[in-house]
């Protein structure tokens, strides 16, 4: 924050996430789900990725055994290593997006509920592990 309370970049590179990259064993499936579940449409696709548009951000999944070459010298985790991070997408009704989740076959692990922090939210994983939430 700056001085005035606002949360304003002041820097030329902090204009927004352009992009994530997921990693993932099974390409095909994730991508898949991601069609299936979030109705995205793919904006590029290769051997071992494949990038969907969310709004302005683009999420790359991308295989994991593509990934040492973006971040070595450090270590790609196992996709059973436990969750370290977690996607919030908004929406304007969690209980009816919860609601079109379970007719595509998707359980949740958690919600719909109301969180202490004032948004109703549920949780579920996509099949490389990401956990994704949905909010309002």
């Amino acid at each position: 924050m700056t001085e005035t309370g606002s949360t304003e970049a002041t820097g030329s590179w902090a204009r927004g996430i352009a992009a994530m990259t997921l990693f993932t064993e099974d390409l095909e499936t994730t991508k898949q789900f991601y069609v299936d579940v979030f109705q995205a449409k793919s904006v590029f696709e290769d051997d071992n990725s494949a990038v969907f548009g969310f709004g302005p951000t683009l999420v790359n999944l991308l295989r994991a055994t593509s990934a040492p070459e973006l971040v070595e010298p450090a270590q790609v985790g196992a996709p059973d290593a436990g969750a370290r991070a977690v996607y919030t997408v908004g929406v304007d009704d969690v209980d009816a997006v919860c609601a079109q989740l379970a007719e595509r076959g998707i359980v949740l692990l958690n919600g719909p509920m109301d969180r202490p922090w004032g948004i109703r939210t549920a949780s579920f994983r996509d099949p490389a592990g990401h956990i994704w939430e949905i909010a309002h």
